[in-house]
């Protein structure tokens, strides 16, 4: 049954009875219809899973007209709160955004599924015969911020890995996030499936988060996603284990050899552009420009091209001597400004003297995405060696460590922990494994 949009109460979840009867469900039964979701979704087959996520990428189109009539309510109780511009955009959907995210929709289904995935058998001194098969992870909760793409991403991912999900939105989309679960859900009834695989916390007081947070009996990761208040508050609180990720300083190291050519100065230009200006509010955004002392002379004009942009310089000492004597402007760095995650048009700049300050530095304030650019292939090795981030990447923008970018097609966050997951999280990094043991009948000596 395909019911009309219409804004959320202010509950913790809808549901509706067979009778189609809309009903509140608490925090803790949402963690209970999960669990027995999760269930069904384990065991589906991958051609089922497809189907689910086409009907969805269906439903998002045919539903156009009252998710846009949604997100347009949350944009303008937004800009009445007097919220930035910067997370009304990223806020903010449009006729093309809406395709965007169901053609992402499309491209998480082509993928390939890694449920099931089993190592060779090997048979022990016993007679027994070992193996370990990738399995779902089971129920996530993921909290995010003002990106409504968000929603239907993650439960793009949850449903491809055959996880049920949890999703807690920010107060901002409540709306918007309403008609987004509502398209999913028509797709899932409509195969046949619990509604309840993805479920949308609708009540956005933080006391429904911190429950979920505690549903450490019927949840089983929580992967939070934004900044670091939330990280630091899921940790704080969560009974559940959390998955940390998205935060951190973005370093890139330009090192001598990439500047004695001309061309190599205006690539290193763009790279370092491309990895503040292109999206700076993104956690995989420039922070840090690190320069060998013997690159100083190209430093003028890798950031005559970020003034261009607006970019606010803070550069220490050597580096603000080099731009002021090229007229530039910038002003001096504060001790806070390394190892400060900016979010903004700012980045600060630090001489070093070589590649060993450069890594002893990275080391320091470092572990999310770290650059160098470099035209010795020794110098790449041991960044690469050395650095102890998520991604490192030699001589391109930090902007690629994405899920999209790195083949996953999608991604519920980046982590920068280092149990479990590590970097972008796609389709494989939402599972686990588990032992298969085959016998005959053997017994323990």
């Amino acid at each position: 049954m395909r019911r009309p949009w219409a804004p959320p109460r202010a509950c913790y979840a809808e549901a509706m009875t067979a009778a189609g009867e809309t009903v509140t469900v608490g925090i803790r039964e949402m963690g209970v219809r999960a669990r027995a979701a999760a269930r069904t979704l384990r065991s589906l087959p991958t051609g089922r899973k497809v189907q689910v996520l086409q009907a969805i990428a269906r439903e998002l189109r045919a539903r156009q007209e009252p998710i846009l009539a949604a997100n347009a309510h949350d944009v303008r109780a937004a800009l009445d709160a007097g919220v930035p511009e910067p997370m009304v955009a990223r806020l903010r959907l449009d006729r093309a955004s809406l395709e965007g995210i169901a053609a992402d929709v499309e491209a998480v289904s082509r993928l390939p599924d890694p449920v099931g995935e089993r190592t060779p058998a090997q048979t022990q001194p016993s007679g027994i015969r070992v193996s370990q098969r990738r399995v779902p992870l089971g129920v996530l909760g993921v909290i995010y911020e003002s990106r409504p793409n968000v929603t239907v991403d993650v439960a793009a991912l949850a449903l491809m890995s055959g996880n049920a999900v949890i999703l807690r939105g920010g107060k901002e989309t409540v709306h918007s996030n309403a008609a987004l679960e509502e398209a999913i859900r028509a797709a899932l009834v409509a195969l046949d499936l619990p509604e309840a695989a993805v479920q949308v916390i609708r009540d956005p007081a933080r006391e429904r988060m911190r429950e979920l947070l505690r549903l450490d009996d019927l949840v089983d990761a929580i992967i939070p996603r934004g900044g670091a208040g939330l990280h630091r508050y899921c940790v704080e609180n969560a009974t559940v284990p959390v998955i940390v990720g998205g935060i951190g300083v973005v370093h890139l190291y330009l090192d001598a050899s990439f500047t004695r050519d001309p061309a190599d100065v205006q690539r290193a230009a763009e790279i370092v552009v491309n990895a503040k200006v292109h999206k700076p509010s993104a956690c995989n955004a420039l922070d840090t420009l690190l320069v060998d002392r013997e690159a100083l002379p190209a430093l003028p004009a890798v950031a005559r091209a970020l003034l261009e942009h607006g970019v606010d310089l803070r550069a220490d000492p050597e580096a603000l001597s080099a731009l002021q004597d090229a007229g530039l402007p910038a002003r001096p760095a504060a001790a806070a400004d390394y190892g400060t995650e900016f979010l903004a048009l700012t980045a600060s700049i630090r001489v070093v003297a070589g590649l060993d300050e450069a890594l002893d530095f990275i080391a320091a304030h470092g572990n999310h995405t770290d650059v160098i650019l470099t035209r010795d292939p020794a110098q790449a090795e041991r960044f690469v060696q050395d650095v102890d981030s998520a991604a490192v990447i030699v001589n391109a923008s930090p902007r690629f460590n994405d899920g999209g970018q790195l083949g996953l097609g999608a991604e519920v966050a980046i982590s920068t922990q280092k149990l479990h997951a590590r970097g972008p999280m796609g389709l494989r990094e939402l599972t686990t494994t588990k032992w298969v043991v085959m016998g005959e009948g053997q017994t323990r000596r």
